[in-house]
């Protein structure tokens, strides 16, 4: 019986896009010149430096922005590091400037091209100084050509001329970055800006995901983009969303997607260690991004409000709404209204939302929200006594069923999580409430700033808020919407409201 191999990683991106092919490549010199320092690169390095490197009849770099946008762990750094040492040696740039989002980065990579450099007789000879201080961490050549390391984060970019932009994180890179370093370049003759990093984390990757909206256009329209090249390992979002018993390709657990998701699965990552870490991260999301390539990218704001629209939204407005059918602003009956309590996925923020009847419909709106999570459980205790809701919702599988053992404790209650058809049934009840006006809100920011930029998720055969879509925190979204599925949730009947706050 014939042994059944285990895929290789694609040495060719899902989504790519360049300039028209052009003169000249200087990729071949580059790939000698950094195998001659110990640096042997794989053949999707290869081809990344082969187009990223084109050259126009003009001299001219072919694509003035090149884009790698490829897991984490793959070898994106083997690129960085052949990229600047043709930089120094072979291209004659005059300043390159190294940038991540935090100095650690800068500094590890520091390090390894130092080794590089250090490691060739014939490339040491021609270093003149190499400073990693306090002040300044750079490689200097005895020909003026150097080679400078900084944080994005401290600011220290700004000013900077390089001829060669090398910009690691690229996933945290804001507009604040891109509006200090772009008027620079204006100056330099033959500028080349190299984007490296991993699947988008949300508002931080603003720049990143505006050359992948760039990207996807050209692919769409069928004509290269003429100053971008763009390369993306990862899987279709919607087909990693895939939940059990799904017979889609491109799930978590699919080693084929492994491979197209990662180029070097098979070189310098192992299937058992992939194995390990899908068992680890289990199924909130991080797989997915870390390992599938399955981001989560800011939109422009023409993008906005695509599920409901802001009109919608905003005719069901009612400043004065008391959920829980109060007409005097004080507290509901007992029992009358739901809480419920949602987090962002790196859980740098919360939301606990409350829903409840008023006027023949149903009210809903954000009590609190605010950074992190570890003012959830206090907060949620002072809400119980006060409202004595019917019930408190939370997902166990999201980002804040960590807090459930914690507010059950606190609370003395027993939290209800959806399961995963009533998720969907949620959404489709919130959803649904506002295409027949039964639904009324107090326009909270949190709730309409994340109703904006909410996008949909498959879910078997209905839907749910995707957290991924847009890069905003839709936690406030996510936990008014179990708010309102949780007047009509299942609870205990032995359990009295009154006793929970005792």
């Amino acid at each position: 019986m014939p042994v059944e191999l285990e895929p290789k990683g694609s040495q060719t991106p899902r989504l790519f896009t360049a300039p028209p092919l052009s003169l000249s490549s200087a990729a071949q010199e580059t790939v000698e010149l950094a195998a001659m320092a110990g640096l042997n690169l794989f053949p999707w390095q290869q081809h990344v430096l082969d187009v990223g490197m084109r050259e126009r009849k003009d001299g001219k770099w072919s694509a003035f922005e090149v884009a790698v946008n490829v897991p984490r762990q793959n070898g994106k750094g083997g690129i960085i590091e052949a990229r600047e040492l043709a930089g120094l040696f072979l291209l004659k740039e005059h300043l390159i400037v190294h940038s991540a989002h935090e100095f650690k980065t800068s500094r590890v990579a520091f390090q390894r091209i130092q080794s590089l450099i250090l490691g060739c007789p014939d490339l040491r000879k021609r270093v003149k100084r190499i400073l990693n201080n306090t002040t300044e961490t750079s490689i200097t050549l005895v020909t003026g050509q150097s080679l400078q390391f900084i944080a994005r984060s401290g600011g220290s970019g700004r000013g900077w001329t390089g001829d060669l932009n090398i910009l690691d994180e690229a996933m945290a890179l804001g507009d604040d970055a891109m509006g200090a370093l772009m008027p620079t370049m204006s100056a330099v003759e033959n500028p080349q800006l190299w984007y490296l990093g991993s699947a988008g984390i949300g508002s931080p990757s603003v720049q990143l995901a505006r050359l992948r909206r760039r990207a996807l256009a050209a692919l769409e329209a069928g004509e290269p983009d003429p100053s971008l090249a763009y390369f993306e390992w990862s899987v279709d979002p919607h087909r990693a969303e895939c939940g059990p018993g799904c017979t889609e390709h491109d799930g978590p657990d699919d080693p084929e997607a492994w491979a197209r998701s990662n180029p070097s699965l098979g070189y310098l990552i192992n299937h058992e260690f992939v194995r390990n870490e899908r068992a680890s991260l289990g199924t909130g999301g991080i797989f997915e991004r870390e390992r599938l390539g399955v981001g989560d990218y800011p939109s422009d704001e023409a993008d906005t409000w695509q599920v409901i629209g802001e009109d919608a939204w905003r005719a069901l407005a009612v400043p004065d709404a008391v959920p829980g059918g109060s007409t005097d602003g004080g507290a509901p009956e007992p029992g009358s209204v739901a809480f419920a309590v949602d987090a962002a996925p790196e859980r740098t923020s919360a939301a606990i939302a409350v829903a409840g009847p008023w006027r023949g419909g149903t009210h809903v709106e954000v009590v609190e929200h605010r950074a992190g999570v570890g003012w959830v459980i206090e907060r949620a205790r002072e809400l119980n006594e006060r409202w004595r809701p019917r019930c408190w919702v939370v997902d166990a599988g999201g980002p804040a069923g960590s807090l459930i053992e914690g507010l059950a404790a606190e609370l003395g209650v027993e939290i209800v999580s959806p399961k995963m058809r009533e998720i969907a049934q949620a959404t489709g009840q919130f959803y649904d409430s506002v295409a027949d006006q039964s639904l009324s809100h107090r326009d909270d920011a949190p709730l309409a700033t994340a109703l904006a930029g909410a996008q949909k998720r498959p879910l078997g055969e209905a839907w749910a808020w995707s957290r991924r879509g847009e890069g905003v925190d839709i936690s406030p979204l996510v936990a008014a919407t179990f708010a309102k599925w949780g007047l009509g949730a299942e609870v205990e009947d032995d359990i009295d409201p009154l006793d929970n706050i005792f």
